[in-house]
């Protein structure tokens, strides 16, 4: 049998404000037992797991990984508005002129992610 993605992890310096935040973007709930200041915090996204777990050093560089979120119910532009009104920062606009790229944003703690258009905007 092949192994599986539990988790994707994520270290942070505020495991449940970060996840808190990400919860909010993914409209996904935080796990029942988290709460302010435990060094862990799961989001429970459909697919797979958020987890981020507190770490005493700073972000110092780009990821090597990150995440690619596709809005479900509104435009591209629609959802990095309303990722950005949650605290994210901007970091590139790669949108083009016919509709295709994405924007790339960071959340409260630098981590930086992708928004790419919804399905309707790849199909319409």
């Amino acid at each position: 049998m092949s192994s599986l993605v539990r988790h994707v992890t994520l270290d942070c310096a505020d495991a449940y404000q970060l996840a808190s935040f990400w919860a909010e973007v993914l409209d996904a709930p935080l796990a029942d037992d988290d709460f302010p200041g435990d060094p862990e915090a799961l989001v429970n996204a459909p697919g797979v797991g958020i987890l981020f777990v507190r770490v005493a050093e700073p972000k110092t560089v780009k990821n090597r990984v990150h995440l690619d979120v596709q809005p479900q119910d509104r435009t591209r532009d629609e959802e990095v508005d309303r990722i950005l009104a949650l605290g994210a920062t901007l970091v590139g606009d790669h949108r083009r002129p016919d509709g295709a790229g994405w924007v790339t944003l960071a959340d409260p703690e630098g981590n930086e992610f992708c928004v790419e258009r919804s399905t309707a905007e790849r199909t319409g």
